[in-house]
């Protein structure tokens, strides 16, 4: 159910933490190996361990623990067996979730999977559902599908959703037909900030 949030009014009209299966699922192996053991895995700000979805273009979508800051390469090619048609085939790759901000090919020869090295990439960690897509995607045809998803799962409680969810899509529709106006990639841009 959208809004009450359970944090505002949840379990008996309280204020309910959630937490996340990911969460709950490596308590115990922390208290029974201690916090230096998880925070050994990863660079400083960004230890222990993370699920990681990938999906798309690779050779064997999976769902994998792995450290933090493994190479985004490394993780597709050790646990994927690599991208369909080669690694020199990437068109972008969206690193954690649809609400992330993807990264170009030569973002992915470098990107490390934390949280600092995605934010400086100006993209996210997220849920760590990594979507790779090769050069036979049309980005334009992706990003739309994700702006109807949203449009369509918008609560409708606040207007830059509400409203700026149709927009994007109305300038995605224009633009995978070649109708729209050069001046609607920078209204894009600024709709999604």
């Amino acid at each position: 159910m959208k809004p009450p949030f359970p944090a505002g009014a949840g379990l008996y009209g309280c204020p309910t933490t959630v937490t996340n299966v990911e969460t709950v699922a490596v308590v115990p192996t922390i208290i029974r190996r201690g916090a230096n053991w998880f925070n050994s895995f990863g660079r400083e700000r960004n230890a222990g361990t993370k699920l990681f979805a990938i999906s798309g273009h690779v050779n064997n979508p999976c769902v994998v623990e792995e450290e933090m800051s493994i190479p985004l390469r490394e993780l597709i090619e050790r646990h994927c067996g690599g991208i369909i048609g080669g690694w020199d085939n990437i068109k972008a790759i969206i690193p954690g979730g649809s609400s992330v901000q993807m990264l170009n090919k030569k973002n992915c020869d470098e990107a490390i999977m934390d949280f600092d090295d995605l934010k400086d990439r100006r993209s996210g960690l997220g849920t760590a559902a990594v979507i790779v897509m090769n050069n036979e995607t049309d980005v334009i045809d992706a990003i739309l599908r994700l702006a109807k998803f949203y449009a369509h799962e918008s609560c409708g409680q606040c207007t830059p959703c509400r409203e700026g969810t149709g927009w994007m899509v109305e300038m995605l529709e224009r633009m995978k037909l070649g109708n729209a106006d050069f001046a609607e990639i920078d209204m894009l841009e600024e709709l999604t900030y």
